[in-house]
C-alpha cells in the first residue's frame, strides 16, 4: 500500500484535518476519507525523500507511545468505539511517523483485524509485552486496563533509563572537555614551546618531547585519525549488531567495575516489574516467562529466565527454578516464592521490583555523587601533565639564563 498525505474537512466538526492515509491509490484514499466522515480537500502521495527526512526529524520516542496508548485506554474507558477512539487520537499526535502508525492501526482494525493483530504490523514501535498485554485485554473485555498497564509499565522503564543515562552524561562531558582541552593545548601552546627551544639550540624534556612528537602526528597525519576513528566507529556499530557483539557488550554490562550492580538491578527491576503487569493481565507462567526473558533486553539474562521456564515447565516451582541461576540476584526467587505460597505471585514480583527500583535511585545518586571527585583527579592529572610539560622547558631556559 501507498501513502499519501492528505488533508480533509470533517463533516461533523467542519475542522480541516491533516494527516497520513494508506491505501492502494489515490482514489482508494479519497473514498476511504469519505467513509470516515471527511471531506479530501487535497490528496498527495509521499514520496522517498519526505520518508526519508520523516525518518530522521520524526522518530517515535517512548513518550510518543506512552501518550498515545494512555488517550486510547482513556477513550475506550469511557465507552467509545475501537476506531473511533483511534482517529481521535489520530489527530492529538503530532509525530508524522506516529500519525502514519496509528492511521494504519486504524484502518487494519476497520478492516476487521484485531487491535493486537493490528499493532503487530508495527514491531519497532509496539514490542512482544505491548502486544501479549493488549491481545489479554482483548480477550478478558478490559482493553482500556491493559492499554493503561502498558503505559504505566513503559512510563516506569523510561523514567529508571533516563536516570541511569543522566548519570552517565555528567562523565562523558567532562571526558570530552579534557580531550578537547588536551588537542587544543598541543595544537596551540606546545608548538610555541618547541619553537622556542628549537630558537634558543637547546633540547627538550622527556615529556614535552612526547608531547611535541604527539602534536607533530595530529597537525600532520590529522585526517589518519578521522579515518580511524570513522571507520573503527563503523566497525564498532555493526559489531554491536551481530550476536556476538550483543552478547559481548551484555556480559560487559553486568561485568563492568562500578556500573555492573546498577545493570543487575535495572534487569532484576524489569524483569519482576513486566512480569507483574502480564500476570495481573491473566498471561498464563509460561508465557510471562518467555515475554519477560525478551523484554530484559540483557541475551544473558534472557538464557537465565528460559532455562528457568524450561524448568517451570518440568513441573518445578519458579522459586525453586530461579535459585541456582547465579545471574538472578537472591531476592527474587524470596519474593516469588511468598508470592507462591500466598498465592500472590504478580503482587509479590510489583513489591520485589519496587525494592530495586528504590535501591537503583540510591546507587545511581551514591555513583553520580563518587564520579565527580573521581573526573576531578583525573582532569588534575591530566591537566598537571601539561603544564609540567609546558612549564618544565621555561623553567629550565630561566634557570639556564640566571646561571
Amino acid at each position: 500500500m501507498k501513502k499519501f498525505n492528505y488533508e480533509a474537512r470533517d463533516q461533523t466538526t467542519n475542522k480541516v484535518t491533516k494527516s497520513v492515509v494508506q491505501a492502494d491509490s489515490e482514489s482508494a484514499a479519497a473514498r476511504l476519507l469519505i467513509k470516515q466522515g471527511f471531506i479530501p480537500l487535497n490528496i498527495k502521495e509521499q514520496n522517498d525523500n519526505n520518508n526519508f527526512i520523516t525518518r530522521i526529524t520524526g522518530k517515535i520516542t517512548t513518550k510518543d507511545r506512552i501518550v498515545f496508548t494512555r488517550q486510547l485506554a482513556t477513550l475506550i474507558g469511557a465507552g467509545i468505539p475501537l476506531s473511533q477512539g483511534l482517529y481521535t487520537v489520530l489527530e492529538q499526535t503530532q509525530n508524522k511517523q506516529m500519525q502514519a502508525v496509528v492511521q494504519e492501526v486504524a484502518s487494519s482494525v476497520e478492516g476487521g483485524k484485531t487491535l493486537s493483530e493490528s499493532f503487530a504490523k508495527h514491531p519497532d514501535v509496539f514490542d512482544v509485552v505491548f502486544l501479549s498485554l493488549v491481545g489479554a485485554g482483548e480477550v478478558s473485555g478490559t482493553l482500556d486496563q491493559s492499554l493503561q498497564r502498558v503505559a504505566a509499565q513503559q512510563e516506569k522503564d523510561a523514567n529508571t533509563m533516563g536516570k541511569i543515562k543522566g548519570a552517565l552524561t555528567y562523565p562523558i562531558i567532562v571526558l570530552v572537555v579534557i580531550f578537547a582541552v588536551v588537542i587544543f593545548m598541543l595544537l596551540t601552546v606546545v608548538p610555541q614551546v618547541q619553537k622556542l627551544y628549537h630558537d634558543l639550540k637547546k633540547t627538550l624534556p622527556f615529556l614535552t618531547q612526547v608531547m611535541v612528537a604527539a602534536a607533530d602526528f595530529l597537525t600532520h597525519f590529522w585526517w589518519i585519525v578521522i579515518i580511524a576513528m570513522v571507520v573503527g566507529g563503523y566497525f564498532l556499530i555493526q559489531f554491536s549488531k551481530t550476536s556476538t557483539g550483543i552478547r559481548a557488550m551484555d556480559i560487559f554490562k553486568l561485568k563492568v567495575p562500578v556500573f555492573s550492580g546498577m545493570f543487575r538491578k535495572l534487569y532484576m527491576a524489569r524483569f519482576m516489574r513486566t512480569g507483574q503487569t502480564l500476570l495481573s493481565t491473566g498471561v498464563s507462567m509460561l508465557d510471562m516467562l518467555r515475554l519477560t526473558s525478551k523484554s530484559v533486553n540483557n541475551s544473558v539474562i534472557e538464557e537465565s529466565i528460559t532455562r528457568a521456564a524450561d524448568k517451570v515447565k518440568g513441573g518445578k516451582a519458579l522459586s525453586v527454578a530461579l535459585k541456582p541461576e547465579a545471574i538472578i540476584l537472591p531476592l527474587v526467587p524470596q519474593m516469588i516464592s511468598i508470592g507462591e505460597q500466598s498465592g500472590r505471585i504478580d503482587e509479590m514480583m510489583g513489591k520485589a521490583a519496587q525494592v530495586y527500583e528504590e535501591e537503583l535511585d540510591e546507587q545511581i545518586k551514591t555513583i553520580s555523587t563518587a564520579i565527580e571527585p573521581i573526573l576531578m583527579v583525573v582532569l588534575a592529572v591530566v591537566a598537571g601533565s601539561m603544564v609540567g610539560a609546558i612549564l618544565m622547558p621555561i623553567y629550565s631556559l630561566v634557570n639556564g639564563i640566571n646561571v
